[in-house]
């Protein structure tokens, strides 16, 4: 086997840049929040298209991006997103469906749960330590 085909393609997740939502909510369809969410991206189209991509080829890309407006594949939206490095389409989507976005908040992984629950509760020991030196050191909190 060669080194080559022991290299493992492992996509490294990201913080999802920050869109202004002033921005978003001006593009009036689902197509211009898809090329604003490109724009935004700094990538050019080859990035979005192939074997890891969205669609197969460039023809199919510029035929979905373009202003023949063919149907992006709705299944690759979140792959997409990813590849763009921001959500200006999931944005985009909450506004036309009348949902305020600063209301909303991704929900806590298994992994940050777990990180939150350990500090609150290693918080509340610190806490108890806190009490007892004081006690012990004759204060009262």
């Amino acid at each position: 086997m060669k080194r080559d085909e022991l290299t493992l393609d492992l996509p490294l997740a990201q913080q999802a840049q920050q869109v202004d939502f002033q921005l978003v909510a001006r593009q009036q369809t689902m197509t211009k929040a898809l090329q604003l969410c490109q724009t935004l991206s700094g990538k050019d189209d080859a990035q979005f298209y192939g074997p890891k991509g969205i669609v197969k080829d460039q023809a199919q890309w510029s035929r979905i991006m373009g202003p023949s407006s063919h149907n992006f594949p709705h299944d690759k939206l979140n792959l997409f997103m990813d590849l763009a490095g921001n959500e200006a389409p999931l944005l985009w989507m909450l506004h036309a469906r009348g949902y305020d976005p600063a209301s909303l908040r991704k929900m806590e992984s298994a992994t940050e749960r777990r990180l939150r629950l350990t500090e609150e509760a290693l918080a509340a020991e610190r806490n108890k330590v806190q009490v007892l030196t004081n006690a012990l050191n004759g204060r009262t909190s």
